[in-house]
C-alpha cells in the first residue's frame, strides 16, 4: 500500500533507501554590528520531500542558487538541517549523535564538484584513497595497500598513479581519484554534487559512463546533482526540478523530458542545445531575475516569471501549490496542471 507524505511516495518495504520529508535549511542573515541579531534568513532549502530507491539514480536540476548542493550537504549532515526528516533505511539520521553519524558515513559518501579543490595537494593519491579506510579502521598495512590498488584499478587508474600528487593529473583523472575515495568504504548511497561540471565535454562522458558501470557492478544508489539537463537525462532514472529552495516537479526521466508539466521545467528543457542546425528550436525565455531567497515571492515561487500565472486570476501569487500526482509517478507543484487534471 502506498501512503502520501507531502505529495511524495512512502512505499513500505526494503526497496526504499532514502526518504526525505519536508527538509528545510535556512541560513541567518546578520544585521550590522558584531553582536547584532539576524534580520532574516536565506531559505536555501524550504520544504523538500522525495524518495530514493535502492539502485536508482535521482537527478536533481535547477538554476545556480536553487539549493541543490545545499540539499546534498544537508543529507550528509555536512550542514545541519533547520527542520525536517531524512530517513536512511528507515532510520532518522537527523537525531544521530556524532559517533552514530560517523559510523553511518560508511554507508553515505559524496563526490565533490571541484576535482581541483576536493583533493589534499599535500597527500599522494594512494594516501587520499586510503584515508577513509584509515579513519574507519578498515584494513591495515599490506591489505590496505591492496585495496587502494584495486580501487584505483576500478576507476581506470594504474597502481603507479598512487605515488603521484593531485597536481600531476588532469581534471578527469582527479575526479576518478575522488570517485575511488567515495567507493573505498563500499557505500550504499553516493551524493554526486555536480561531479562533471568542471570537466571538458569529452571527459564528462567518460566520468558519466564510469559512474553507470560502477552502479551496475556495486548496486550503488546516486543522488546526481547537476545543472546540465543533457547529462542528467543520460544517467538518471528519475529527475527532480528545484527552484528557489522548492521541488517543482519530479518524474521518470523519459516522461519528464518528453512531457514537462511545470512551466519552469518547460523553460529548462527548451534550452537544451540540439546538435542539428536544421532543427528550429522553440526556446522559452524567462523574464526577470530569480527572486531573493531571503524574501521569496508569496504563493508559487515561480509566479513572478511564469507565462501562465495570469490565467489563474492571481491564485498563483496567493496560494502555494501542493505537490500532486497528475500522471502515474509524475508529480508537479503547479495550480495550472492541477486545474487541468480536475477538468
Amino acid at each position: 500500500m502506498t501512503n502520501l507524505v507531502n505529495g511524495m511516495r512512502n512505499d513500505a518495504g526494503d526497496k526504499m533507501l532514502l526518504e526525505v520529508r519536508d527538509l528545510k535549511k535556512h541560513f541567518p542573515v546578520a544585521g550590522g554590528g558584531l553582536f547584532s541579531k539576524p534580520i532574516g534568513h536565506v531559505k536555501a532549502v524550504d520544504g523538500v520531500s522525495f524518495d530514493l530507491e535502492r539502485g536508482e539514480t535521482l537527478g536533481l536540476v535547477g538554476e545556480s542558487g536553487c539549493g541543490k548542493s545545499t540539499l546534498g550537504k544537508v543529507l550528509l549532515r555536512l550542514q545541519e538541517a533547520t527542520s525536517g526528516q531524512v530517513l536512511f533505511e528507515g532510520r532518522d539520521i537527523m537525531g544521530l549523535d556524532a559517533v552514530q553519524m560517523r559510523n553511518l558515513r560508511r554507508e553515505i559518501q559524496i563526490i565533490f564538484q571541484d576535482p581541483y579543490a576536493s583533493l589534499d595537494p599535500r597527500m599522494t593519491v594512494a594516501q587520499i584513497v586510503a584515508e577513509p579506510l584509515a579513519i574507519h579502521g578498515v584494513a591495515k598495512g599490506a591489505e590496505r595497500a591492496k585495496r587502494v590498488k584495486k580501487l584505483l584499478d576500478i576507476v581506470g587508474l594504474a597502481s603507479y598513479h598512487g605515488r603521484r600528487y593531485p597536481h600531476e593529473f588532469s581534471g578527469g583523472q582527479r575526479q576518478r581519484v575522488g570517485i575511488a575515495r567515495a567507493l573505498a568504504l563500499n557505500p550504499k548511497l553516493i551524493v554526486c554534487d555536480e561531479p562533471v561540471s568542471a570537466l571538458d565535454v569529452s571527459i564528462q562522458s567518460q566520468v558519466i559512463n564510469l559512474l553507470r558501470e560502477l552502479q551496475q557492478e556495486f548496486n550503488l544508489t546516486y543522488l546526481f546533482i547537476a545543472h546540465d539537463l543533457a547529462v542528467v537525462k543520460h544517467i538518471s532514472k528519475r529527475v527532480g526540478v528545484m527552484y528557489l529552495g522548492k521541488m517543482m516537479e519530479i518524474a521518470p526521466s523519459a516522461q519528464l523530458y518528453a512531457n514537462p508539466l511545470h512551466p519552469y521545467t518547460e523553460a529548462l528543457i527548451s534550452a537544451i542545445p540540439i546538435p542539428d542546425p536544421t532543427i528550429q528550436l522553440n526556446r522559452i525565455v524567462l523574464e526577470g531575475d530569480v527572486p531573493s531567497p531571503v524574501n521569496p515571492p508569496s504563493g508559487c515561487r515561480f509566479h513572478t516569471r511564469c507565462r501562465y500565472a495570469a490565467q489563474l486570476g492571481g491564485k498563483c501569487s496567493i496560494e502555494e501549490p501542493p505537490m500532486k500526482e497528475v500522471a502515474p509517478n509524475h508529480w508537479v507543484a503547479c495550480h495550472l496542471r492541477s486545474v487541468e487534471k480536475e477538468a
